[in-house]
């Protein structure tokens, strides 16, 4: 006869990374592991056919949206300790690397003082997937050798502009969740000294077929907001990854000159 739910020892959890998107970026501990699972929390940017890897799962919905209806994260944590103390195998899947502003500590620490055992399986980062899509290494002898991830989201206590100011003269800079303040944060990093004609690249949904890329500077990303520059109406849906410093200077050039060429053949 098998225990009682309450009687049984907790389960074991894995915290995955689902990487940018792409279903074929997944590693291949991720994969087995989803295959293997009984539960799948999953944030709200994981899609169908990263879920559809686990069917025989129970799926649970526990993403974080900015600006829209979300899950707090002490009810992510408290979701999690219930899956394990219910379940054999249950698989954390988070978008990217769980351990880059997934707020993996957070419940990595729930985990251990629920005395619940876990592992955590890495992703590749968005910064990594945009770069591989755009063809530009984020570090090249004698133009970059240093890159800073960087999030404007800040935490209680902490104030966003610290970290923008202290790499604001950072080779290669990648911001993520960056696109609700992009101009406000172009402004910025000019104010600290970084030069208006630095080139920007911009990523949404890196790695998806429907991605889209655009291409400024810094100037130019302070004067419009990101779904102008990507030529959408209003703010984009998927997340999008803003990134600069001089190793985007030759992309830049060449779609400046082929929009100076398309615009001359218009016209």
């Amino acid at each position: 006869m098998s225990k009682p739910a309450e009687h049984r020892p907790p389960g074991k959890v894995w915290l995955v990374g689902a990487g940018p998107g792409a279903v074929d970026l997944l590693t291949v501990r991720a994969v087995r592991l989803l295959a293997e699972a009984d539960v799948v929390l999953h944030d709200a940017l994981i899609g169908d056919d990263v879920l559809s890897l686990a069917p025989q799962a129970k799926h649970i919905a526990v993403g974080k949206r900015c600006g829209k209806h979300s899950t707090a994260q002490r009810f992510i944590n408290q979701k999690l300790i219930h899956a394990a103390r219910t379940h054999a195998r249950v698989v954390r899947l988070k978008g990217g690397d769980p351990m880059l502003f997934g707020r993996a500590q957070e419940e990595m620490d729930a985990l251990a003082a629920a005395g619940i055992e876990y592992e955590v399986v890495p992703g590749i980062t968005a910064a990594s997937a945009a770069s591989a899509q755009l063809r530009v290494s984020l570090t090249r002898r004698g133009i970059a050798r240093s890159v800073a991830l960087l999030t404007p989201r800040a935490g209680e206590g902490e104030h966003p502009s610290q970290a923008l100011r202290a790499n604001a003269d950072t080779p290669t800079l990648a911001l993520y969740m960056a696109s609700h303040e992009s101009m406000a944060i172009a402004r910025k990093l000019m104010s600290y000294g970084r030069d208006p004609a630095t080139p920007v690249a911009l990523v949404e949904n890196a790695s998806h077929p429907a991605s889209r890329e655009a291409f400024t500077t810094l100037q130019g990303l302070s004067e419009q907001p990101i779904g102008a520059l990507l030529g959408t109406a209003g703010t984009p849906e998927g997340p999008v990854l803003v990134m600069l410093g001089e190793v985007f200077r030759e992309i830049l050039q060449q779609h400046t000159l082929l929009w100076q060429d398309n615009s001359t053949s218009a016209a």
